[in-house]
């Protein structure tokens, strides 16, 4: 019985030293070196092989190296073998940590004044309170319900959106698609962490931009499919939004021509809000295959017919 990482061989060798304390009993091997392919139960993958099951015939689990897997060819994974996202604290702190910054950068109007010492500009603007400002998560996963809590803690007014009822102490909860216009009409600055399936590509387009209060600001760390660029940049162009921090898009990464790289009111990152951390990773891993041989419901399982 042994275990298969095929991702960033980088971070490979430093989820090896991780695994060798955790599980020094499992083999752990670094694609493409698999040992017995007989013996493998366990992949670690952010792409499976387009042979999976001839790979691996005795595989038992495919864990995703991400949080999200709909970069994941799911065409090549039978029914039968669980998918597991990540979750896990890395990632959760990291997203934690950028969002913060993406809002308060906003808030503080960091790029106005990043533009102003460079040319030599001593101009002070009016500094509003947190609790003036109104942020929206759209999304309340692990990902969208940790964002939340440091945002409060700043006293800006929250609220957040999902597909089903939910609820979080001092969070006005909306749901479903006949909240989704309240949602936005009271949201000054959104941020987009929904998972990317069927019914939420292209989610941020002209129609939810023009719902949203004039002069809004919009965050998106989910996943470049969510955006509709064309639409972004004619709503900063025209006003109805006030700025935009892109981490995510479709390609990856953007030609050098594209018109982000330069927009005045765009910040883009290249997919660096948040990273799976090899110590965490390993730990939510092996937690999970312990869960599995106790008969446990293991964490981060995926629903293949809601795609997340």
């Amino acid at each position: 019985m042994s275990f298969v990482y095929k991702a960033d061989p980088v971070r490979g060798a430093e989820w090896a030293e991780f695994f060798a304390r955790k599980m020094p009993d499992m083999p752990f091997h670094i694609w493409p070196d698999v040992g017995d392919a007989r013996d493998v139960r366990y992949l670690a993958a952010w792409q499976p092989p387009a042979n999976l099951m001839t790979d691996f015939p005795n595989l038992e689990v495919l864990f995703c190296t991400g949080a999200g897997i709909d970069h994941l060819d799911l065409s090549v994974v039978p029914d039968a073998i669980p998918i597991v996202r990540m979750v896990e604290t890395g990632i959760v702190s990291g997203m934690v940590e950028y969002v913060t910054l993406a809002v308060l950068s906003i808030h503080r109007d960091w790029k106005t004044y990043l533009e102003q010492q460079r040319e030599r500009d001593w101009t002070a603007h009016r500094v509003r309170p947190a609790s003036s400002r109104r942020v929206g998560v759209l999304g309340l996963g692990s990902l969208g319900r940790a964002v939340l809590p440091r945002l409060q803690s700043f006293g800006f007014s929250c609220a957040g959106w999902s597909r089903f009822p939910q609820q979080m102490d001092g969070v006005d909860c909306y749901a479903g698609a006949d909240e989704m216009g309240a949602f936005l009409k009271r949201t000054d600055i959104l941020i987009c962490l929904v998972p990317l399936t069927d019914s939420t590509r292209g989610i941020l387009d002209k129609r939810l931009f023009d719902a949203l209060p004039r002069g809004a600001a919009v965050i998106n760390v989910g996943r470049g499919g969510h955006l509709v660029q064309d639409d972004l940049l004619q709503a900063l162009n025209d006003g109805t939004l006030s700025y935009a921090v892109v981490d995510v898009c479709e390609p990856e990464p953007l030609p050098r021509h594209h018109p982000f790289w330069t927009h005045p009111k765009v910040t883009l990152t290249p997919h660096i809000a948040s990273m799976t951390q090899p110590e965490t990773a390993v730990e939510a891993v092996v937690a999970n295959i312990r869960r599995l041989k106790e008969g446990s419901p293991m964490i981060g399982l995926v629903d293949s017919a809601r795609g997340y």
